[in-house]
């Protein structure tokens, strides 16, 4: 069993923001493997097969900086090693549009990604991170809880289609492939004329 993450806040008001794209990723992966997420402990969880697999998609409804509750809830009842999660979250430190794969590391200051590392006690967790792009001034936090602006729009549309790609190929084909198959070649500026 496998366990993909999409982080986000819960509510109408933040469906479109920035801070909301693991949530995109989850809702179009779900949708492409026909499984329905209903709310169990403190996430919306869904159960399905990919290629064979099975796996579990997991949006915690706990707000963003408390994601690993929901994240350790499933982790224990299923008792799965960080191996076996997967996490996909925004990120300010690549440009918005931009998909990345990691299998391990910090937070990189993602309080979302930095929950689900303190809860779970270890950061070996893999993870798909989504660009954002960092302001160009003002408040980090207004600008996450923001939405995307009009000539952003092409790139995060292409962003999360992909994202989601990258974790199915996560699944089937492990963390080296994904990393190498998606970490290389992106330009998301150039894709936008």
């Amino acid at each position: 069993m496998k366990l993909i993450v999409g982080l986000g806040n819960p509510g109408r008001q933040y469906e479109r923001t920035r801070h909301n794209l693991g949530f995109r990723v989850a809702d179009l992966l779900a949708q492409r493997w026909s499984v329905s997420l209903s709310l169990k402990g403190h996430g919306a969880l869904g159960r399905g097969q990919v290629a064979g697999q099975p796996a579990c998609l997991l949006k915690p409804m706990t707000f963003m900086n408390r994601s690993g509750q929901a994240v350790l809830e499933v982790v224990q009842f299923y008792k799965l090693p960080p191996e076996d999660v997967l996490v996909v979250y925004d990120d300010l430190d690549l440009p918005v549009g931009r998909v990345r794969v990691r299998n391990q590391g910090s937070a990189g200051g993602q309080k979302g990604m930095a929950d689900v590392i303190n809860r779970l006690g270890d950061d070996g967790i893999a993870r798909v991170r989504v660009g954002i792009g960092r302001p160009s001034g003002g408040d980090a936090v207004n600008y996450v809880l923001s939405p995307f602006l009009p000539d952003e729009q092409p790139l995060v549309e292409r962003a999360i289609p992909m994202a989601a790609d990258a974790v199915e190929c996560w699944l089937t084909e492990g963390t080296t492939a994904a990393m190498n198959r998606y970490n290389r070649g992106q330009d998301p500026e150039a894709e936008k004329t």
